[in-house]
Formats: structure tokens, C-alpha cells, sequence
């Protein structure tokens, strides 16, 4: 399979935008459609096809849903830049000249021992003190860390020879999870999931290392189900 060959090279910027489209969601399905599904549909043999293709079958993800056009697209770039200009850089600049050495050496010290630990007591009481008592006949294993999925996915649930995946994201008491949207690798690599275990990948939302967002519960119990 050919490299890719069609995406613009942004340089240094490429960061920026990132950081900026992501935390204003400027990228999720409600906003620019769910596009890995849309281009698996359209299986084009040129971009020019898959252009054309999207614009004439693309919608917002949204209660609403709107068709998606150039020029709402030109207008996520306007918001983009809105944002960039007008947060981002005030708050980045701000961040750069409080920014101390000290500063650093705790940050890296605490993302590898502090927040490593925290993870750590978080998935195995989501799991141990919640889902492996939900479903006591299940046997709940963490992923291994030499498969494709294992960066996305932390925990596999065994049902027979085939197996469902459980991935744990921390939350706090004031997050709204209800907008949360994989990004469009991780669908890919909870497809492949599927297609390699036959069973879903569930997100679990932890809220002080307590299943936060209980619905999926119920959605687990169905997938168990079909599995058996």
C-alpha cells in the first residue's frame, strides 16, 4: 500500500492546529461527519472521487443534522483560527513566560510516577471493583502490550473463544462524557478489534475509579450475550 501522498505539510504548525482543533472539537463527527466510515462506504480509487463522494453524502453527527459543505468546512478553519488567535496564543504565551526548570523536572516526574499510579488504581478498581463483579462469569484480562490495539484498548473481556475490549478513560465530576467521540484511529483500531475478536470495544468513563457513565453497563451485557 502506497504512503500517503495527498496531505499537506503544515511544518511547525502542525502542532497548533492540532492542539487547537482537538480541544475545540473542530474535527468530530458532529462537526465534519464520521469520515473514516463515509470513505469505507465510498471506497474511491482517487481522491478526486472521494471528494466529490463526501460532499454529496456527508452530514453532521448531530441531533440536527446538516449536509456538510466547503463552506462549512471554510468556517471550521475561520473558528480554527478565531480560537488560535484569540486563546491559544494569549495562553501559550502566558504559559512560556511562567514556564521555570523546576517546572519541567516535576512535570515529567509526576506523568511518569504520579499519574502512572493513578491510572493504574483507577483501571483495576473500574474493573476489579466494578465490571468483574457485574459480570462475575467473565474473565477480565489487560491487554497485551505487543498487539496492534493494545494503545487503545486496556482490558480484554473473554466470552468463550472470542473476546470484547474495555477501554478506560478518566473523567471529572464536572466532564460531560456524553460528547465524547474516539478519534478516527482509534475506530480503526477498535474495528480491527472487532474483526479480529468478533466483539465491541466499550468506553468506560472512570469518576474516582467508579464506572461514571453506568449505561454502558447494559450495552456490555447485550454484547456478552451476542458473544456467547
Amino acid at each position: 500500500m502506497a504512503k500517503n501522498k495527498y496531505s499537506l505539510d503544515f511544518g511547525k504548525k502542525e502542532k497548533v492546529l492540532n492542539y487547537a482543533t482537538q480541544t475545540y472539537q473542530l474535527s468530530r463527527p458532529n462537526k465534519v461527519g464520521a469520515v473514516m466510515a463515509l470513505i469505507r462506504e465510498c471506497q474511491p480509487a482517487t481522491i478526486a472521487e472521494w471528494e466529490k463522494w463526501y460532499f454529496e453524502n456527508a452530514f453532521t453527527e448531530a441531533k440536527t443534522k446538516t449536509r456538510i459543505t466547503k463552506e462549512s468546512l471554510e468556517e471550521l478553519g475561520e473558528r480554527l483560527h478565531e480560537k488560535i488567535a484569540e486563546v491559544v496564543i494569549p495562553e501559550w504565551q502566558a504559559a512560556f513566560s511562567q514556564l521555570t526548570l523546576q517546572n519541567c523536572i516535576d512535570y515529567i516526574y509526576n506523568l511518569t510516577i504520579n499519574r502512572t499510579f493513578d491510572g493504574f488504581l483507577r483501571e483495576k478498581s473500574v474493573v476489579n471493583d466494578g465490571l468483574a463483579k457485574i459480570f462475575p462469569t467473565i474473565t477480565f484480562e489487560e491487554s497485551d502490550p505487543e498487539l496492534d490495539h493494545a494503545g487503545d484498548i486496556d482490558y480484554i473481556a473473554k466470552v468463550g473463544n472470542k473476546a470484547l475490549g474495555i477501554q478506560i478513560k478518566p473523567v471529572t465530576a464536572k466532564a460531560n462524557f456524553g460528547n465524547y467521540s474516539a478519534t478516527e484511529r482509534m475506530k480503526a483500531s477498535f474495528a480491527d478489534f472487532e474483526d479480529k475478536f468478533g466483539g465491541r470495544v466499550f468506553v468506560v468513563f472512570s469518576l474516582d475509579g467508579v464506572i461514571a457513565n453506568k449505561d454502558v453497563v447494559e450495552e456490555i451485557k447485550k454484547e456478552i450475550e451476542k458473544l456467547k
